[in-house]
């Protein structure tokens, strides 16, 4: 259990005790940091956000932390339920309960249940409500529906509410002051098109999923982005930077709406079961960190609009090449485009000299084959003892000379 705060499930709301979305964890160290690893509460085993089988209801993860067979216990969120986790880091002196004054007005605007973290530093407060889309974490603050599990101490704050109480509004003025990205510092160069923000609501994305496709492939880099759908990884290091293009692709296309991202992902030829699988110690998965990333890299998104129509395929083609004035995110995304583009013309050139060879490889197999069916010109004595020496299988290896040295010819043009 942890050693800062205590576990006291009797201060838990009814709404989230009665659910059978529990899983326990367990702090291990990953790269010299500690990090909270799922686990099943009935098995012990590895737990997942995203399987069910792996969760339990409270009295079993409580009892495996009594047992010493977990640290604490956390609840699962799931599209069939109506909660939203908001997680504030590092907000909180353990020593003296003092509070910075951004978490407190956080916590005061959100206005429902409230607890310390496991650490003692920050808060959790859960609403019921809808997260909206877009990026979901922001220097300290961390929003969270779905596919994530939530560490749980029932160390309830002190004038706040302790039930769970339906707060939409004041989610979505948090969303937008706290975590989503804060553009208007931004000052971009005089002749730069004024970027389209990512979308910051839960409703139908701007664009349906075919009409997505379809100008992705017809844009000046649409090549590229057929490639990647159709799951050719040729050109990058990894299957995993491959995913990370094809995810910033769909990130300005969709206007960086998250569920038309993953749902367009899933179709592609990239997918794999990796992308469900639980790889931080938040529980969040592997799919999820590179959509939020993707978006958090995407500094322009397609604006549909007629006036913007004619510029949009341009933004990620032809980004800005001067420094004045570009923020640290358009730098980053126009080094992975260049990045991108030089690779392809190196991948072009290979296949050029792939081809070169393969017409080479047919050519001299065609000289071996008249070689072979050529018969041996010379007197008849020549030709007997041609005879004699193919009669045997030492002489015959003799007779095969000038095949071999062929054959060696067309290995050495192979190479």
């Amino acid at each position: 259990m942890c050693d800062e705060i205590d576990l006291d499930i009797d201060q838990l709301p009814p709404e989230l005790r009665e659910r059978e979305q529990w899983v326990c964890w367990r702090s291990e160290m990953r790269d010299d940091k500690a990090t909270k690893v799922p686990v099943n509460p009935a098995t012990g085993g590895f737990g997942s956000a995203t399987d069910s089988v792996t969760w339990s209801d409270l009295n079993t993860a409580v009892a495996a932390v009594e047992s010493d067979d977990a640290d604490g216990i956390g609840f699962v969120f799931t599209d069939d339920d109506p909660f939203v986790g908001v997680d504030l880091d590092d907000c909180r002196d353990p020593e003296t309960g003092t509070i910075d004054d951004d978490a407190q007005a956080i916590i005061t605007q959100l206005d429902s249940y409230t607890e310390v973290s496991p650490s003692g530093t920050g808060f959790h407060i859960l609403v019921a409500g809808e997260l909206p889309a877009g990026r979901n974490r922001r220097g300290s603050v961390e929003c969270y529906d779905t596919a994530r599990f939530f560490t749980v101490t029932g160390a309830h704050v002190a004038g706040t509410p302790t039930a769970i109480t339906h707060r939409q509004d004041a989610l979505v003025d948090i969303h937008r002051e706290y975590v989503q990205p804060d553009t208007a510092s931004t000052t971009e160069p005089p002749s730069a098109t004024p970027p389209t923000a990512a979308r910051d609501d839960a409703s139908e994305p701007a664009l349906n999923d075919e009409v997505v496709l379809t100008k992705a492939r017809e844009a000046a880099n649409g090549e590229k982005f057929d490639r990647l759908w159709r799951g050719q990884t040729s050109g990058y290091e990894s299957h995993s930077e491959a995913d990370m293009a094809l995810c910033c692709l769909l990130a300005f296309w969709t206007g960086g709406n998250h569920p038309q991202m993953d749902r367009l992902f899933r179709e592609s030829g990239l997918y794999r079961e990796k992308w469900d699988e639980v790889h931080y110690a938040d529980g969040s998965t592997y799919g999820e960190k590179t959509l939020e990333r993707a978006v958090q890299q995407t500094s322009e998104f397609y604006d549909p609009s007629p006036r913007n129509e004619s510029t949009q395929s341009k933004l990620e083609t032809e980004p800005e090449t001067t420094d004045v004035g570009i923020d640290e995110p358009n730098r980053q995304n126009a080094y992975l485009i260049e990045k991108n583009q030089l690779l392809s013309t190196r991948v072009s050139e290979l296949e050029a000299t792939i081809k070169q060879k393969d017409e080479r490889i047919a050519e001299l197999e065609s000289q071996l084959e008249d070689l072979s069916a050529e018969p041996s010109a010379g007197s008849g004595e020549d030709n007997r003892e041609q005879e004699q020496r193919t009669s045997g299988s030492e002489d015959n290896s003799d007779n095969t000379s000038l095949l071999g040295r062929t054959r060696r010819l067309f290995s050495e043009n192979s190479k």
